[in-house]
């Protein structure tokens, strides 16, 4: 510290004392918070002993997840008691904590559990959980001013710059997931396509088109929808075998669409598909966005994270070369729930797309309106939490060597289950295996609809405690998916899968 800044900081204590001595309006009372009003606690040491005991039984609760079924149905008594009217009247806390750990936390979605596979869902972490206390402790609004959580975030945004290898000029912004940033992603090409103007004056029928794979997330199309665009102006362009967009039919989609009167504008690659793990030709679409001068989008909400791994890294070649990418910590990053982000090349553009100057937003160059821009000049969040502090105390205490070798070995987990699924000739393999994502399903007997079997093997499987797959359609059929996100499944947590399948399979069929 300076001797100027040391004594300035003597000199605010040396003010605040002289405040509260002269002070002739309220005496030590007026200190003292009225009890009846206050939320804090009249003993904070009972306080400290229930949540040291919350902590130790939540510690427990992860420690022992192998101990518990995956998932388990609600009870009907269990349900009724969520129909309660408002409390009026207070409870103590360790009643309202009971309450808790009976009717709530036995009955959670379960991806904690290494047999979680059904969807891309991380597994979190003890340091993960122990951060969100933090964080909720600090109570700080990130939306903006000047305070230490904006600089947290600032340091994220700057790794993620590294990583993805983005400019220095790159901005970007915690939101609650992909679903958000890919929203985003589309607002922001839309208003470098269109300019300013179209924050005021709307789309003004301007009839543009964005392109995107079938394979693509839903909420593509929802951004599309939300944006005031239309369903149908996100073109879906069919995918090869492999479960990549077909560039050559994306570039003749956009020359019927130009030579139609659209206005061609963005492009979203898929780093990682929603249902197979597939990822576009990354460079080819980089290439075609230029030539075409399109914004370059990549939903890389589990995928992108990819880049930590030297052995994962090179599928995802052309990534960096992206104009914005949407990706979550809480998947691949195993950051507890939620922390999604979006990075965009060109940090200008993005502030320009949601910045919203107001008088009780009025930016200083010191004290705590100061340290502009903030956060919320990058989206439409105003009220923030600090998600930042899970990704930064993930980041910092695994590193990202350790990162990336589980998500490496998350695909190796998926490539054995890929190769014991092509073993039992009962099971047949419905895609190719990319990345962590596993598609297949029991051959049905003839006489018996393979559809049918597979949702009732499935729903057979989460009702056994056993493991949690999913379902989803490829090629017109249902298929049983298996997504190895968690970094706690081992390879026996598959083959227990795999053999919940045959036997649930043969007792379905027989």
């Amino acid at each position: 510290m300076s001797r100027r800044a040391g004594r300035t900081w003597r000199s605010a204590d040396a003010l605040r004392a002289s405040i509260n001595v002269s002070d002739e309006h309220s005496g030590p009372a007026d200190a003292i918070p009225n009890s009846a009003t206050s939320l804090d606690p009249s003993d904070w040491s009972a306080l400290r002993a229930e949540a040291h005991r919350m902590v130790d039984d939540m510690i427990d609760h992860i420690a022992q997840v192998r101990e518990r079924p995956v998932w388990q149905e609600i009870p009907d008594d269990v349900r009724a008691r969520f129909g309660e009217a408002l409390p009026r009247d207070a409870m103590p806390l360790a009643a309202v904590y009971d309450d808790f750990t009976r009717h709530i936390a036995p009955y959670a979605t379960g991806n904690v559990h290494p047999g979680f596979m059904g969807w891309v869902h991380g597994g979190g972490t003890p340091v993960g959980m122990l951060a969100e206390m933090l964080a909720a402790g600090l109570n700080a609004n990130c939306g903006g001013r000047n305070h230490i959580g904006i600089e947290v975030e600032r340091q994220i945004v700057r790794w993620m710059r590294e990583l993805f290898g983005f400019p220095e000029t790159a901005s970007g912004v915690f939101v609650t997931g992909s679903s958000m940033a890919n929203f985003m992603a589309l607002l922001v090409a839309r208003s470098a396509a269109l300019g300013p103007q179209v924050r005021e004056g709307g789309l003004a029928g301007e009839p543009l088109t964005a392109y995107a794979s079938a394979a693509a997330h839903g909420c593509v199309v929802q951004a599309a929808d939300l944006a005031g665009l239309g369903r149908g102006a996100l073109r879906r362009i069919p995918f090869d075998a492999a479960h990549r967009i077909d560039i050559a039919a994306l570039r003749r989609r956009i020359a019927e669409d130009r030579a139609a009167g659209f206005r061609p504008f963005l492009v979203t690659g898929s780093a990682g598909t929603v249902d197979t793990g597939a990822i576009d030709d990354l460079a080819a679409l980089a290439q075609l966005c230029r030539d075409e001068g399109l914004w370059f989008h990549i939903d890389g909400a589990y995928g992108s994270l990819g880049m930590l791994s030297p052995q994962i890294a090179p599928k995802l070649n052309g990534l960096s070369e992206a104009d914005s990418i949407a990706l979550d910590f809480h998947k691949w990053g195993q950051v507890n729930y939620d922390a999604g982000f979006l990075l965009v090349r060109d940090g200008e553009q993005h502030r320009a797309t949601f910045a919203a100057p107001a008088a009780y937003l009025r930016r200083e160059t010191r004290g705590l309106a100061g340290g502009s821009p903030w956060p919320c000049d990058f989206g439409p969040d105003l009220s923030r939490g600090f998600r930042a502090l899970k990704t930064w105390f993930t980041l910092k205490t695994y590193g990202a060597e350790r990162m990336g070798a589980m998500i490496a070995e998350t695909c190796a987990i998926a490539r054995h289950l890929e190769a014991r699924v092509q073993r039992e000739p009962q099971l047949e393999l419905l895609t190719p295996v990319t990345l962590n994502i596993v598609c297949f399903r029991f051959r049905a007997p003839s006489g018996i609809d393979s559809d049918a079997l597979t949702a009732e093997i499935v729903a057979d499987i989460h009702e056994s405690g056993i493991a949690a797959p999913s379902l989803t359609t490829i090629d017109g059929h249902l298929a049983i998916r298996a997504a190895i996100v968690n970094h706690r499944t081992t390879r026996a947590d598959v083959d227990r899968m795999v053999d919940a399948v045959l036997h649930f399979g043969a007792a379905r069929a027989s």
